[in-house]
């Protein structure tokens, strides 16, 4: 079998051709998607509620845009690196099979260039226009996520999600300390709560895919373990991120608005959480396990629970 017929029924269109020839606006977009778009919008869903928090109120509009800028040169930097490295995977996978390496809209070398690029600006960016611990916090959020996740976890380990998932965790730190030009208790535990999200959040998603990353030796959890042992990791770690997410008020961070908020979205989640792992128990597989449900309420809960950071030093 050739490399091309070994590829997904979707990427068999797709014969790599002269990146240069192709037409300007396809290019343009190609380079956007090798930032990963949808992945940077959760980050910074993550960064610019935790600046409110950190300023109590409305911190320097012109900070925030720096910082969003920064963060997402940033983390296209890193999503682009990514895309360089698995592209021999990417190529295989029905999921990965239209991004522009696996489709030859953009060159390996090209990407590896822009990936540079863009990881260099994003630090002197953070570093002359935000402050050097943001740069710093930045440059280690990007190479966590390349080297550590990328390079050695992902194809090593199913604990790969787990500790890869740090890197996610970084927008917290970079968000209050663009702010404060410091870490604190509060931006500490809002990292574990994304620490402790990550895992269930993601795991759903590949018990969707774990064909494909079965197929490519990727040793995601779902591959490794049944659906009962996934889901009921899925529960642990949902009831530890619920816990932490609640540690704010009491600590005198937050109040009453986003307690409330904390709690009915905590509660809504592990009744999902749950139910997922009682269809696991009962042997439920295929389109009924419903297993992206709670992956599209995660997406939901951190974007409330978020929102309520920065809603909450207005009404306290």
């Amino acid at each position: 079998m050739t490399a091309v017929e070994s590829r997904p029924a979707g990427a068999l269109s797709q014969v790599p051709g002269s990146p240069g020839k192709r037409p300007f606006g396809a290019r343009v977009k190609a380079f956007v998607a090798l930032t990963k778009p949808r992945v940077i919008e959760l980050l910074l869903m993550t960064t610019v509620p935790v600046m409110f928090l950190a300023a109590k109120g409305v911190p320097d509009l012109w900070l925030v845009l720096a910082t969003c800028i920064g963060g997402y040169l940033s983390a296209g930097g890193a999503g682009a690196f990514n895309m360089y490295i698995d592209r021999d995977i990417d190529a295989l996978m029905a999921r990965t099979a239209q991004r522009p390496l696996v489709t030859g809209m953009v060159s390996p070398r090209e990407c590896l260039v822009f990936a540079t690029t863009l990881a260099v600006g994003s630090t002197a960016w953070f570093w002359f226009l935000v402050n050097p611990l943001s740069a710093m916090l930045s440059l280690g959020a990007l190479l966590f996520y390349v080297v550590v996740y990328t390079m050695i976890l992902k194809r090593r380990t199913a604990q790969n999600i787990v500790w890869g998932g740090i890197a996610g965790c970084m927008p917290v730190f970079i968000g209050w300390s663009s702010v404060t030009n410091s870490v604190s208790w509060a931006a500490l535990i809002l990292f574990l709560v994304i620490f402790f999200w990550t895992p269930p959040h993601y795991w759903p998603l590949s018990m969707k895919v774990k064909d494909d990353y079965e197929r490519v030796g990727v040793p995601m959890l779902p591959v490794i373990a049944g659906n009962k042992a996934v889901a009921r990791q899925i529960v642990a770690y949902s009831w530890v991120m619920v816990a932490v997410s609640l540690l704010l008020q009491p600590l005198g961070y937050t109040g009453w608005f986003y307690t409330v908020v904390a709690v009915a979205c905590g509660a809504f989640w592990l009744k999902e959480a749950h139910g997922l792992q009682a269809r696991a128990k009962a042997g439920i597989t295929g389109a009924k396990l419903k297993e992206m449900r709670l992956f599209h309420w995660s997406i939901t809960y951190v974007s409330l629970l978020f929102v309520a950071v920065a809603v909450d030093p207005f009404l306290r």
